[in-house]
C-alpha cells in the first residue's frame, strides 16, 4: 500500500511539474504574438515612419533646392553634394511652388535621415541623407478599380455627374469619347447615359480617371454604344456595327461653353444696331479658352482682319472651310502655310475686332458657301476591318450586355433618397 501511494504521489508531482512548464511556455509565445499585433509597421515611401518625427511643407515662392537642403539640419560639406547628385536625378529648375515635401529626422537626434520631395501624385524624389548621401526617383503604388456611372440630363452632363456625385472630368472623357457623334452644346432634357470607367488610385485616394471602358449615351432618342477595339495600333471607339465613332470633324471646336448666339440669315447686330446676316455659331466661353480645329487641314489665313479680330481660317479638303473669329491670341505656330491636325489648339477664346464680350465666331464653308454648323454632316473614319469584325462582335456583346444591365440614375431619386 505504502508503495503504491509512493508511486500515485511521484506521478502527481511529475504532472504537476509538466502542467506547471506547459503553463511557463505558452505565455511567452501570447505575449510574443501581441507584441507583434500591436507594432505593425507602417510605411510610407517605403519608410517606417513610426521610427522617425515626420516635418510636412509645401514649397514657396522663391523656394529651390538648394535653399531647402541648406535650411536642414545638415552638414555644410554635404549641400553641394546632395545638390549635385539630385541634378543626376531630375531638373531641379522643375521643382513647383505649392508641392509637398516631408523631413524625416531621427528620434534620437536632431539629424535629418530622409528627405522626400513629391513631383506630383504618385511620383517622388527620395533623399538619402545619412552615411551615404544618394537620390532616387520613386513612384507610390497605384491601384487601379472599375466604376460605373449613369444618368439623366436635366441641364447638362457636367451637372449631371456632379450632382450624383460623381468626378467631373467624367464629362471631359466622354464628351471625348462621343465628340464625332453626340453634341454636348445641344444635349436635351431626357438624355441619358451610362458607362464603365477605370479609376486609379493612390493612398486610397483617386488620382483620376485613367480610361473609358465602354459607355451608352441616348441622345435625341438615338442610342449611341461606345464600344472598344484595338485598331491601328491603339484602342478606338466603334458603335453596335463596328463603325467608328470618330468623324472627320469634331461636332464643336472648343469644350464645354454655351452657344451665345446661332446662324441666322436676319439677326440684329449686337454693335452695329443692324439686321444683317450671322452666318456663324457664337460660343459664349471665358477668355483664354483653347479653340481646336475641328479637323485636320492646312491654315490659309493667321491674322488681323478688321471686323473679325484676330482670325484663324483651315481648309479641310476640296470641300470644306472652317473659320474662327474674335480671338485673343494664336496657338503655338500656327501661321498661314501650317499644317494642323484634329484637336490642335489654334487659338484662344477672346473678344477682339467687333465683339461685345469673350466669344468665338465659327464659320463653315461647304463648297465656298457658308453653311449652319450644327448642321455640318462629315463621313465616318474607318470602320472595324472586315477580317476582325467576328472578334469585335465578341466583345461588343460582353460590353453590350453589362452596359444593358446598368441602371439608368435619375438625380431626382437620388435627392429624394437623401432627404
Amino acid at each position: 500500500m505504502k508503495k503504491n501511494f509512493l508511486i500515485s504521489v511521484i506521478l502527481s508531482i511529475i504532472l504537476l511539474l509538466f502542467l506547471t512548464s506547459a503553463c511557463h511556455t505558452k505565455e511567452p509565445i501570447i505575449e510574443q504574438e501581441d507584441v507583434s499585433q500591436d507594432h505593425e509597421l507602417t510605411l510610407e515611401y517605403g519608410l517606417p515612419v513610426d521610427s522617425f518625427i515626420i516635418e510636412e511643407n509645401t514649397i514657396k515662392a522663391g523656394s529651390s533646392l538648394s535653399s531647402i537642403i541648406s535650411s536642414l539640419n545638415v552638414a555644410s560639406e554635404n549641400v553641394q553634394t546632395i545638390i549635385e547628385k539630385a541634378a543626376q536625378v531630375f531638373d531641379l529648375r522643375k521643382i513647383k511652388m505649392g508641392n509637398k515635401y516631408k523631413v524625416f529626422h531621427a528620434k534620437d537626434s536632431s539629424k535629418v535621415n530622409y528627405l522626400v520631395y513629391e513631383q506630383n501624385a504618385t511620383d517622388y524624389i527620395l533623399f538619402h541623407l545619412m552615411d551615404s548621401i544618394h537620390v532616387e526617383q520613386k513612384q507610390k503604388a497605384v491601384t487601379v478599380e472599375t466604376h460605373t456611372a449613369s444618368g439623366t440630363i436635366e441641364s447638362s452632363l457636367w451637372n449631371t455627374i456632379v450632382e450624383s456625385g460623381g468626378d467631373p472630368m467624367l464629362a471631359m472623357q466622354l464628351s471625348d469619347v462621343y465628340a464625332w457623334t453626340v453634341d454636348f452644346f445641344g444635349l436635351q432634357k431626357g438624355d441619358q447615359f451610362k458607362v464603365y470607367y477605370q479609376v486609379q488610385a493612390v493612398d486610397g485616394e483617386s488620382i483620376g480617371i485613367s480610361k473609358i471602358h465602354a459607355a451608352w449615351f441616348k441622345h435625341y432618342g438615338k442610342e449611341y454604344y461606345a464600344i472598344p477595339f484595338y485598331q491601328d495600333s491603339l484602342i478606338q471607339f466603334f458603335d453596335e456595327e463596328g463603325n467608328s465613332l470618330k468623324k472627320a470633324f469634331l461636332k464643336a471646336p472648343l469644350s464645354y461653353s454655351r452657344i451665345g448666339s446661332r446662324f441666322s440669315h436676319n439677326r440684329m447686330h449686337p454693335i452695329l444696331k443692324i439686321r444683317r446676316p450671322h452666318l456663324a455659331v457664337d460660343y459664349s466661353a471665358p477668355m483664354g479658352t483653347p479653340v481646336l480645329a475641328i479637323g485636320d487641314g492646312t491654315v490659309i489665313h493667321a491674322s488681323y482682319s478688321g471686323g473679325a479680330g484676330d482670325y484663324v481660317k483651315i481648309k479641310h479638303n476640296s470641300m470644306y472651310t472652317t473659320g474662327y473669329m474674335h480671338l485673343s491670341g494664336y496657338g503655338k505656330g500656327i501661321h498661314t502655310g501650317k499644317r494642323v491636325r484634329q484637336g490642335e489648339i489654334i487659338g484662344y477664346v477672346g473678344s477682339t475686332g467687333l465683339s461685345t464680350g469673350p466669344h468665338l465666331d465659327f464659320r463653315v464653308w461647304k463648297n465656298g458657301q457658308h453653311i449652319d454648323p450644327l448642321k455640318l454632316e462629315a463621313p465616318p473614319a474607318d470602320p472595324v476591318k472586315e477580317d476582325r469584325l467576328d472578334f469585335f462582335f465578341q466583345i461588343r456583346d460582353v460590353w453590350k450586355k453589362e452596359l444593358d444591365k446598368l441602371k439608368v440614375i435619375d438625380i431626382q431619386d437620388v435627392a429624394e433618397a437623401a432627404m
